[in-house]
């Protein structure tokens, strides 16, 4: 029997491209003998080709010709634009698969009504709705997926733990803590003044409760340098912490994240790449339908995340200032200690 050929389009930022991951993945589990591909964009390519869950990656909007039934059998758009529709439409890929949403979903021959807008379930959830469907579309039991959704032997992440601690001067037995007070733009975020003063708490806090104390390593990608040195100068001396800055490519930052035991960032992408690992992860999200906490956290163990966002009082708020950093650390300290997170590594 011919192997199915099942094409996956999530080509806008790097966290949905993660929130991606978990579909990906059932695709794969339920349909194991299918060649999966993904349309993804230029800046998430290197991650695309990492994933355990696909066969094939093509680039938009190079590959766009690429896309008729000649090569798929099938297509699911995680999120519909018109540009994409027409190309698969146009491109007679029999089994068209898309949210029902958006004037877009008349290029789709199966639409899933999900009404996302309303944010009552996380993003990965509506993508595995989708996977699921088309799953059963094609005459398959869907398979049971949880995470971690990438997964990395104990020998490479002993060896990656190995040669971060020799670049940055860590300590291979303590844990390691990565705060990322960078954003791709697309949600609102701490301001490095608030993810300082929450640094400082935990650790203030930890050290008052006589738990293991962590090392802590702050991140920045490209453009983000100035803002985490700025970071890093408003840390107390005696708090240790390094800069690790992304120079060696996302996937190598990206495969770096596993060796972390808590990542702490706003809704952007390390957060999302740390959730796929499960790494336990602390977000900080704007009040917002479109943006909430439940829309985009992290695809993690449910144990494995917390979040935080400000008080709402009946309306939506992105001013991200009247998070209260104090009651935050709390709850982040009381949760670490409850699920015995604070292990030496």
């Amino acid at each position: 029997m011919k192997a199915l050929r099942i094409l996956v389009v999530r080509n806008d930022k790097l966290g949905d491209f993660m929130l991606a991951w978990p579909a990906l993945a059932l695709l794969k589990r339920s349909l194991p003998n299918s060649q999966i591909s993904v349309l993804v964009p230029a800046y998430t390519q290197q991650l695309a080709e990492l994933c355990p869950w696909v066969d094939r990656v093509l680039v938009d909007p190079q590959a766009l010709s690429q896309l008729n039934r000649q090569n798929f059998d099938a297509v699911l758009t995680l999120f519909s634009t018109g540009r994409i529709g027409w190309q698969v439409f146009k491109g007679r890929i029999p089994v068209r698969f898309s949210p029902a949403t958006k004037w877009a979903q008349i290029f789709y021959n199966h639409t899933v009504v999900q009404r996302r807008s309303q944010s009552v379930r996380p993003e990965f959830i509506y993508n595995l709705e989708l996977a699921s469907a088309l799953i059963e579309y094609l005459g398959h039991k869907p398979a049971q997926s949880l995470p971690p959704y990438w997964s990395i032997s104990s020998d490479e992440k002993s060896e990656l733990r190995h040669q971060l601690a020799k670049k940055l001067g860590l300590d291979r037995a303590r844990p390691w803590f990565f705060l990322h007070s960078g954003s791709g733009g697309s949600a609102n975020n701490l301001t490095v003044a608030q993810y300082a003063q929450l640094l400082v708490s935990i650790h203030e806090q930890l050290k008052q409760e006589r738990q293991y104390l962590p090392q802590w390593v702050l991140t920045s990608g490209p453009g983000e340098e100035a803002d985490v040195e700025s970071l890093y100068q408003r840390i107390p001396d005696h708090i240790e912490r390094v800069i690790y800055r992304s120079t060696d490519g996302l996937a190598a930052f990206a495969k770096n994240i596993v060796t972390a035991q808590l990542m702490v960032a706003g809704s952007t992408g390390p957060l999302h790449i740390a959730g796929a690992f499960d790494v336990p992860t602390v977000g900080f999200f704007p009040a917002k339908r479109s943006a909430s906490p439940l829309r985009w956290r992290p695809c993690n163990s449910e144990l494995r995340t917390i979040s935080f966002s400000p008080e709402l009082h009946g309306k939506e708020l992105s001013n991200m200032a009247s998070i209260d950093i104090s009651i935050c650390t709390q709850r982040i300290v009381s949760w670490l200690s409850k699920n015995d997170l604070l292990q030496r590594q």
